[in-house]
């Protein structure tokens, strides 16, 4: 018994899915953000993942406890010593001086226009209230004012570059 056959030689099935409605699927992921796709129809499942496997990580302080399968002839071999945890780097000292840092996410200007002169080089020194830089958020350009009075000393970001949440951009030291 010959089985039907519909639209350009496709099996059709019922209730399921065809290698053509795979293939659109897959077609259809093409270009998107999309790493995984689970669809169900008529009993059947197509699971469809993209890019490397993800990894799970453990936290250091909980490890996983792994089984070890031995043949019923074969002796246990013993347990492996615990491997110590790997030691965070340490910080390196922290240098004098008050961080100023980015109040919001956006984009540090250290001048007013691309023709202006930066509002403050490293050597400048600050008065409390004076204007330091420009972060753009949302189209709008906020002004960063010094905290405290004193000298820079260092300028942490460079020029028309991105800037986080709380992300050290000036470093002042007393005078």
């Amino acid at each position: 018994m010959a089985s039907k056959k519909a639209d350009g030689g496709k099996e059709q099935a019922t209730g399921g899915f065809t290698l053509g409605d795979v293939t659109k699927l897959v077609d259809s992921l093409e270009g998107s953000d999309v790493r995984t796709l689970v669809w169900t129809r008529g009993g059947e499942k197509v699971v469809i993942r993209r890019g490397p496997a993800p990894v799970s990580v453990l936290a250091p302080a909980a490890p996983a406890p792994v089984a070890l399968a031995a043949p019923v002839a074969a002796p246990v071999p013993a347990a492996a010593p615990a491997v110590p945890a790997a030691k965070a780097p340490e910080k390196a000292p922290e240098k004098p001086g008050h961080l100023v840092t980015s109040p919001f996410v956006g984009t540090f200007y250290r001048a007013p226009s691309p023709d202006s002169p930066p509002f403050v080089d490293v050597g400048s020194i600050v008065k409390k209230g004076q204007v330091l830089c420009i972060v753009e958020a949302m189209k709008l350009m906020n002004e960063i004012e010094a905290e405290v009075e004193g000298k820079i000393v260092e300028i942490l970001v460079l020029n028309a570059t991105p800037v986080e949440f709380g992300e050290k951009l000036f470093r002042i030291e007393s005078v």
